[in-house]
This record gives C-alpha cells, sequence and structure tokens, in this order.
C-alpha cells in the first residue's frame, strides 16, 4: 500500500516534471499566460499519460527491445489524436490557441520518459498510478504560474470559457501585460525553480 501512495505522489514534488526533472518547459513557458490553457494543457497530458502508461504496461511482455520506442510513440500519438479531435470539436477556441502544443506531446519528455522508465517495466496500476502522480504533479505548476502571470498581467483570473474572476475593476498600474510576455514566462519559471531548490535544500540540511 505504501508503495502505491508512493508512486502516486512522488510527481507532486520528488519527482515532480518541472521542479525537479524540468520536462515539459516547452508548454510551460508558451501557454502559461491563461489559467484555462493551463488547465486544459493539464487535462490533456493526464489523459495522454493515463492511457498510454496503462496499454504500454499491458503489451511490454509483447513488444520486442528493439522497437518499443516506436511502438511507444505509435500508442501515445494515438491517444494525442483522440484528444485532438474532442478539444476541437467541444473547445475550439482552446484548441485554437494550444494546437501546436498538443501535438507536441506525442514527443513530450514527460509522457516517454514515464512510458520508457515505468510503464514498460510495472504493472498496469502502478503505471496508471505513477501518470496520474506526474500528470498532476504537472499540472499543478502549469496552473501556479498561470495564476502569477495571468494575475499580474490582466487583474483577472479566466477559469474555463466564460468563468472568469476579476479583481482589477479600477485599471490599476500594479497591473501590467508585461507578466503575459514570453520575457516573463521565463522570470516566474526561474523563481519558482529557485524557490523549490531551496525548500530541497532546507529539508535535505534539516534531515541531517
Amino acid at each position: 500500500m505504501n508503495n502505491k501512495l508512493q508512486n502516486l505522489t512522488k510527481g507532486f514534488w520528488a519527482e515532480n516534471p518541472i521542479l525537479i526533472s524540468m520536462l515539459g518547459l516547452c508548454p510551460t513557458l508558451a501557454i502559461t499566460y491563461k489559467v484555462e490553457n493551463a488547465l486544459g494543457m493539464g487535462l490533456a497530458v493526464l489523459f495522454v499519460l493515463v492511457m498510454s502508461n496503462l496499454i504500454i504496461s499491458l503489451i511490454r511482455h509483447f513488444v520486442p527491445d528493439e522497437i518499443r520506442i516506436p511502438v511507444f510513440i505509435v500508442v501515445i500519438a494515438t491517444f494525442v489524436s483522440v484528444v485532438e479531435m474532442v478539444m476541437e470539436a467541444f473547445v475550439p477556441n482552446l484548441f485554437a490557441r494550444m494546437s501546436l502544443f498538443i501535438s507536441l506531446i506525442v514527443v513530450n519528455c514527460i509522457i516517454l520518459g514515464r512510458a520508457e522508465a515505468f510503464a514498460s517495466k510495472h504493472n498496469w496500476l502502478d503505471s496508471v498510478l505513477d501518470a496520474v502522480g506526474m500528470a498532476l504533479g504537472f499540472t499543478m505548476v502549469l496552473v501556479f504560474i498561470s495564476l502569477i502571470r495571468e494575475a499580474l498581467g490582466t487583474g483577472s483570473i479566466t477559469i474555463w470559457g466564460d468563468l472568469a474572476i476579476n479583481f482589477n475593476p479600477n485599471n490599476s498600474p500594479f497591473f501590467s501585460s508585461f507578466y503575459v510576455s514570453p520575457p516573463a514566462a521565463f522570470i516566474v519559471l526561474g523563481l519558482i525553480l529557485a524557490g523549490s531548490k531551496a525548500i530541497t535544500a532546507a529539508k535535505e540540511v534539516k534531515s541531517k
């Protein structure tokens, strides 16, 4: 039971794809100017990662080592295609903003990394738990960055569609469009990474 819980929760912090492994930084920098984007990307990665880990775990004994990577990519690409079609049909505005980065999930290092490092070596339940934990950890960081950038950049937060929170009714100059620009993405991510490293270092010192 402890191993199952560890497989689920390690992606939240100990092996967080962004904060620790520094994977998936391309969508992290590109789409985090809106919380809605972060949630959409997080859900897409969750679906693809869970389904691909599940299938790869189930077929791992039947796939020769020589062709395992091409097989993994085919499995991942299949679920990415499903996500693309569903998003284009039901959330076309969100899909229009993120279509390129949805397609790039096929070669996302998080997805391929978990398929190769975990799903190809473990049973289906552990693989699904690993996928859920990694995807949620990825999504939490995306949302946190988006909250900072969108709030400071627009004075509001768009949660989904027309559901938004506006806390800048007087158009205060404190809020600046700079925060939703590409340079701000690097700055915010850098500060968050520095903070996470400081917390990890403090924990290590405390444990000694």
